[in-house]
């Protein structure tokens, strides 16, 4: 009976099969780094889950051209739409002139 060494395959779901560089300042790959600590997991896998996914979202979105809100934006959204836009004086003057008036 033979037994074997080798070490397990990943599938192709899970292979690292390119790389990607990102650079990012400081700050940044500090907030990085402590976002991947609470998850318990690299930086590396924490970007790739993050960005992966959030990827994934912005292709859905664009193809079914819909554009999905957190709570908080959705109210911030249809809070801008329920205020009327403050026109300036050349707007003022352009609705005028479309209107016909002088």
């Amino acid at each position: 009976m033979t037994t074997s060494t080798a070490s397990p395959r990943r599938s192709p779901s899970t292979a690292k099969t390119s790389n990607l560089m990102v650079r990012v300042d400081l700050p940044s790959k500090q907030v990085i780094a402590h976002a991947a600590r609470i998850r318990g997991v690299s930086a590396s896998d924490y970007i790739r889950s993050v960005v992966v996914a959030q990827a994934r979202r912005e292709i859905e979105e664009s193809r079914t051209r819909t554009i999905l809100l957190t709570p908080e934006d959705q109210l911030a959204f249809w809070q801008a739409l329920d205020r009327p836009a403050e026109l300036t004086p050349r707007q003022k003057q352009l609705g005028r002139i479309m209107r016909g008036e002088k």
